[in-house]
């Protein structure tokens, strides 16, 4: 083996061992669960949370009810204006950070830092097993107004909500955020903006199950 050989085989193997951090999802369950209106009625804000990791297809079954694809052109199951699909999710796990890609139902490992204490001002942000971190990309917006922003974070966030009231999990909007220092945190670009926070995790009386 000579040493461009040697050097070759080396980068493939470090190119490898970081995508291996990247989580490929299983795929969405998409049947079942609590009939709608039982999980409206069940809907709630709740601001406890047991450390119990979600597993795996939790994670997937509830980011896709975030904000997955649904229909084979591409468009999700939340609303977005014009169709700019704006807005990004990020997932704080004590494993690092991740970002939802819907397309590949996978989450990306954008850091190995457990960043979830910065996620909020409460003490609950650093024992809620996730928080997810919505984020506008305003090079998406075509120019259009901030404001579909915040309506689009709104329907995304609800369909959480419902996901949680149906899987009996507990979550909580934050608005109350450093956002700059979470900004930094993230290493996100000057035209990515943190709109809000939403931890989800298990109630507290799980751990001991």
């Amino acid at each position: 083996m000579n040493g461009k050989t040697g050097f070759i085989i080396m980068c493939m193997a470090l190119t490898a061992q970081v995508f291996a951090q990247d989580i490929k999802l299983p795929e969405p369950q998409k049947t079942g669960g609590m009939p709608l209106m039982e999980a409206l009625n069940a809907r709630q804000t709740q601001r406890t949370f047991s450390a119990k990791p979600l597993s795996e297809q939790q994670l997937a079954n509830l980011l896709w009810a975030a904000f997955g694809i649904n229909r084979p052109d591409g468009k999700r199951t939340a609303p977005s204006a014009r169709n700019m699909q704006e807005i990004q999710i990020y997932a704080a796990l004590p494993s690092g950070l991740y970002l939802y890609q819907a397309k590949s139902n996978t989450l990306e490992r954008i850091l190995a830092q457990d960043i979830r204490a910065q996620t909020g001002k409460q003490p609950f942000v650093k024992t809620a097993p996730v928080t997810l971190i919505f984020v506008s990309d305003y090079d998406r917006m075509k120019n259009q107004s901030e404001f579909y922003s915040a309506v689009d974070t709104g329907y995304i966030s609800q369909n959480v909500y419902l996901f949680c009231a149906s899987e009996k999990l507990h979550t909580v909007v934050l608005g109350s955020v450093d956002k700059e220092a979470l900004q930094a945190a993230m290493k996100l670009t000057p035209n990515q903006h943190i709109i809000l926070t939403q931890p989800v995790g298990y109630p507290p009386e799980a751990a001991a199950q």
